[in-house]
């Protein structure tokens, strides 16, 4: 990682530094980062937390917020993200917050943090009753992203960031999504050629979208599609033990859910075809990613989960809703029947 103190340095005022890293990615890539710092003559704070998304919480940032005051980091400190979309949540959060704001850079290390956490300055933690309730927009002063370190990256990660990646297919450019169905095994096959391709046109995609939109007033909620239902059945999941009908649920897995259940909805409404929802259900299949439960989940839980969400307005959910492949349509009427009807439709045979 040559250039990480290079652009730590470029971002702050001060030597001091702090770098956040979870133990999988610590394991493989601690030691790279710290050397390019140091290097940069740079002095590092380093915290290493548990993998997981149990990571992120208000409790988490406040033991990252008092290292950082006992390492005597000011606000021309930098805080440096290295790992996938929770580290970069988190660390961007706590940048956001500490001292009313310090630079950040975001390092991903993962497909999902590459195509999507790192990018577009939202930051956040979970809430028990929802996740990423809590965040702010605190735009990175860099993000680095190296498709060779997803050779180490596990193959539930992998699946996780390809779920947001056939999201900014279906909701933005349809020859990228021609692409993923040509390419399917080289992709699932880690070849880096392919790769670096896939992952350059996602971060074109989004920021595009932000650039245009940079705190969701408009055209940056069609980010949102599959998310509305999709972190509800997280959610659900996380109050479960991580499990949902049986299985295990990350976040990939409960986009790419809700990616199903809300195309069902586009279908019944007749602004979205079958052969739309086929295609998006074939592709999220090939990836290893689940277009069915084994049983419909509570669905006045996953109602009452949504109230909370962010993407609500004066009690009125949005949805993100697909028309065609690289077209999408944001409504607000969707109603609670359309979204019962939607999650029990994971259950069905289809």
């Amino acid at each position: 990682m040559p250039t990480l103190g290079t652009e730590a340095k470029a971002a702050g005022r001060s030597p001091k530094v702090a770098l956040v890293t979870d133990e999988n990615v610590a394991r493989h890539y601690l030691d790279p980062a710290m050397e390019s710092l140091r290097a940069a003559g740079l002095q590092v704070e380093t915290a290493v937390l548990g993998a997981g998304e149990a990571s992120k919480t208000l409790e988490g940032a406040g033991e990252l917020y008092d290292r950082m005051l006992r390492a005597g980091l000011d606000r021309g400190s930098v805080v440096v993200g290295l790992g996938g979309g929770v580290v970069t949540d988190l660390a961007g959060f706590v940048a956001a917050t500490y001292m009313r704001g310090i630079a950040w850079v975001g390092v991903s290390t993962s497909l999902l943090g590459q195509v999507d956490a790192s990018v577009g300055g939202k930051t956040g933690v979970d809430h028990p009753e929802c996740k990423n309730l809590i965040g702010a927009f605190h735009q990175p002063s860099a993000v680095l992203a190296d498709v060779t370190t997803l050779a180490t990256l596990p193959e539930e990660e992998l699946r996780t960031g390809l779920a947001e990646v056939v999201k900014h297919a279906l909701i933005r450019d349809a020859a990228l999504f021609d692409t993923l169905e040509a390419k399917a095994d080289a992709i699932l096959a880690r070849e880096p050629e392919v790769l670096e391709n896939v992952v350059a046109r996602n971060v074109e995609i989004k920021a595009d979208v932000v650039m245009a939109d940079e705190r969701e007033g408009g055209l940056r909620r069609i980010l949102n599609y599959g998310h509305t239902i999709g972190h509800a059945l997280e959610s659900l999941a996380m109050e479960a033990g991580g499990r949902l009908g049986g299985a295990a649920v990350t976040h990939g897995r409960a986009v790419a859910l809700g990616m199903m259940a809300e195309a069902r909805i586009a279908q019944a409404r007749g602004t979205a075809d079958a052969a739309v929802v086929e295609r998006q259900r074939e592709l999220l299949e090939r990836f290893g990613l689940p277009v069915r439960l084994d049983a419909a989940p509570n669905v006045d839980r996953c109602l009452a989960i949504m109230r909370h969400d962010k993407k609500a307005r004066s009690g009125r959910l949005r949805f993100i809703l697909p028309e065609e492949v690289g077209t999408v349509r944001d409504v607000d009427d969707v109603t609670d029947d359309e979204i019962r009807d939607a999650l029990r439709s994971l259950a069905a045979d289809g």
